[in-house]
Parts: structure tokens; sequence; C-alpha cells
């Protein structure tokens, strides 16, 4: 029962962190305005006549895919700050379990990640008024599997890239590094089936791209465009996504208890 509490408070404290941030919360709106807005819509008005699917649509299914990966990732990452600081250092002496406190982050990060995710529905559903964007309420709920098997998944990337980290230095040079090329290899904003052998390689090595997949596997469903964006099928996107889940907790956590035993 003290390891559960300790889980839901870590979990509670990381969703009011980020309500009493106004400046994540505004970042969170304007990232989906810059990925969808600027980005997509030009893409749509230079490429989107040349391909077969609704460029907007497809662009606007990565950027909800990815803005739940990332989102938890970074925030898991945000541990080492956390570390560093009061609070933190009275949560690492406490006597709780360090795999409480994985829990309670990745718990935590996964609702901050869907406060932001529904920031980019609003924006997407907004866009909608004035660009042709296929959103549907029953394809958001055919893809709530897929909405939190991306944010475990990124809360498992996330504790892996940790347990290489020792401080805060490290994690502001290596996250974007290690993020930021997910975008284009996942295919949040470019089609990926057909590539040259090595990026093609690069993307089917990025956690990223099974989240997205997986997402628009279910988004697409039945939809027209179902062969011309997705990659597999959602139960093999499945299988590999907790495939890597397993692996990248089970190395990531058992990592990271250790580094703590030994600061």
């Amino acid at each position: 029962m003290n390891e559960l509490n300790a889980i839901l408070t870590i979990a509670l404290r990381d969703f009011t962190k980020l309500l009493r941030d106004r400046f994540r919360l505004v970042i969170s709106f304007i990232f989906p305005i810059i990925f969808i807005g600027a980005l997509g819509t030009s893409l749509q008005s230079n490429i989107g006549k040349f391909i077969e699917f609704n460029y907007l649509t497809f662009t606007f299914t990565g950027v909800l895919a990815q803005t739940l990966f990332a989102s938890t990732a970074s925030g898991i990452i945000s541990l080492i700050q956390d570390r560093e600081s009061d609070f933190s250092q009275e949560m690492f002496v406490s006597p709780i379990s360090r795999y409480s406190i994985i829990v309670g982050k990745i718990f935590g990060e996964t609702l901050v990640s869907l406060v932001q995710a529904a920031g980019v529905l609003l924006f997407g559903l907004f866009m909608a008024l004035f660009f042709p964007i296929d959103i549907s309420l029953s394809q958001l709920i055919i893809s709530l599997p897929a909405i939190f098997a991306a944010c475990l998944l990124g809360g498992a990337f996330g504790v892996l890239v940790l347990a290489a980290l020792g401080s805060q230095r490290s994690a502001n040079q290596l996250f974007p590094f290690v993020i930021f090329p997910q975008f284009f290899l996942a295919g949040v904003f470019n089609p990926i089936k057909e590539l040259p052998l090595p990026i093609w390689i690069l993307s089917r090595l990025a956690p990223m791209t099974y989240a997205v997949d997986f997402f628009r596997g279910l988004y697409y469903w039945g939809h027209p465009d179902y062969s011309s964006v997705v990659l597999y099928h959602p139960l093999v996107d499945l299988l590999i996504i907790t495939v890597l889940f397993t692996v990248m907790i089970t190395i990531g956590t058992f990592l990271f208890v250790r580094n703590e035993r030994n600061r």
C-alpha cells in the first residue's frame, strides 16, 4: 500500500506541475500550430496534390502519436533535474522502491502527455474547419489502445536514455539528438514505406516508428487510405511495442536503480 501511495503521489505531482507551469502549457499548444498548421498546410499545398491520400490527416495522426511518445519520454528524463532539486533528494532517500519512482513517473508523464495531446486534437479540430482533415470521435475511440501504448513506449524509452545520463546538462545535449531524428525516421511528416536501405534500417530501429504506425493502423482501420499510410498490421505493431517496452523498461530500470544505489 505504501508503494501504491508513492506511485500515485509521484504521478499526481507531475500532473500538478504541468497545470502550474503556464509556459509549458503554452508550448504544448505552439508545437501543434507549427507542425500541423505551418508545416502541414505548406506541404499539403506543395506535395499533397501528388500523393494518393490526405496529407493533413496523415500529419495530424503523426503529430498526435509523436506528442504522446516524446512528451512522456522527456518527462521521464526530467528525473535527472528532479534528482538535483531539494524535493527529489527527499524522494530518493525515502523508504520506497526505486521501481515505484519509475512507475509513478511514467503514470504522471502519461497524464501530462494526454493533456498535451488534447491540445493537438483541439487544434486539429480547429484546422478541420478550414482544411480537409478527417477527424472523428469514433476513430479516436478506436485508437485509444495506441494512445496509451505510445505513452508507455515513450516512458520506457525515456527510462533507457535516463539510465545512460548523469547530469541535466548531458540530458539537454543528448535528448534532442535521440528524439528529433525520429520525427522523420518514424514518418510523422513523411511517408516511409519506400526508403533507401540505410534510412529504412534506421527508421525500423526507431521506437517512435511503431508508436506512430500503431496509432495510424487503428485510426485508419477500414479507411480507403489504410494501405497507403500504414506499414504493418496493428497486431504486428502491438507485438513489437510490447517487446520493445519490456526490453527497455527492464534494462533502463535496472541501470537506474543500480546507479542510484551507487550514489
